[in-house]
């Protein structure tokens, strides 16, 4: 089944006038990826926040923690852009977390990102992964029909986390990529997939202060440095690797 998207709203026709006054589209800050800076095209927005979102690992064993507990994380209360991130770190930023929880959707985010120097590449871009908890998946369940589905995406992702799949760690684990899980997804019958994550829980400040995401709040697992589904349904847990548990990993 292909799987849920958005269904676009038709835009007004444009005038002479309207198509000249349109912006053009950025060019990459550096000629070639490679080329990306830690800060990354830092100056669009801040490059404190670019540099975590471009770790390619994190030593330590991560903590279990839940979506619940992610939901209830608080917001910084004297953070502007470009602050140094002593109170999001007070609050948990940097933690090594693993969640288990149901991915709804792998979402390309080919706009040209600054943590990604503006590259627009799916190679060269992040996924984004939507990630909620079962009382979620049970409340609004999926339909028959492509339409259904997509309706249930949409009651259900306002009650969502968020993972990223980055391009860096992408490097070590190709298979980090949209193309990768959303046939998963689409393989269940609730259009869920359980999966284990495990990563760097960030706050995304550029969406705190801008550009706000449907979600619950802006706490993420950024970028992704594990990735295992539930082979089994509904039956893996946080905690085990014990057989008929969560039985591979998507590196």
């Amino acid at each position: 089944m292909v799987p849920p998207t958005l269904t676009p709203q038709p835009s007004p026709r444009k005038t002479g006038t309207q198509t000249a006054a349109k912006k053009k589209a950025k060019p990459p800050c550096v000629k070639t990826f490679g080329e990306c800076p830690d800060e990354k095209c830092g100056s669009q927005f801040d490059p404190n926040l670019n540099k975590l979102k471009n770790i390619t690992l994190k030593d330590g064993d991560a903590t279990v923690r839940t979506l619940a507990w992610m939901k209830k994380l608080d917001d910084p209360e004297n953070f502007s852009q470009g602050d140094t991130r002593e109170e999001l770190e007070k609050l948990g930023e940097g933690e090594k977390i693993t969640v288990v929880a149901f991915l709804l959707l792998a979402k390309a985010e080919l706009g040209g990102e600054s943590c990604n120097c503006g590259f627009k590449t799916a190679s060269e871009t992040d996924n984004h992964l939507v990630l909620v908890a079962k009382a979620t998946v049970d409340k609004f369940p999926a339909g028959t029909t492509a339409k259904a589905n997509t309706a249930a995406l949409h009651s259900r992702e306002p009650e969502s986390e968020t993972a990223e799949f980055t391009p860096r760690v992408r490097l070590d684990h190709p298979n980090f990529t949209r193309e990768t899980m959303q046939p998963l997804i689409n393989e269940t019958t609730q259009k869920a997939l359980l999966v284990r994550v495990t990563g760097q829980l960030l706050f995304d400040s550029e969406h705190f202060i801008k550009n706000h995401l449907i979600r619950v709040n802006n706490w993420e697992i950024h970028p992704v440095l594990k990735m295992e589904f539930c082979e089994t349904g509904n039956k893996c847990k946080a905690s085990s690797d014990a057989a008929g548990n969560l039985s591979m990993i998507c590196d």
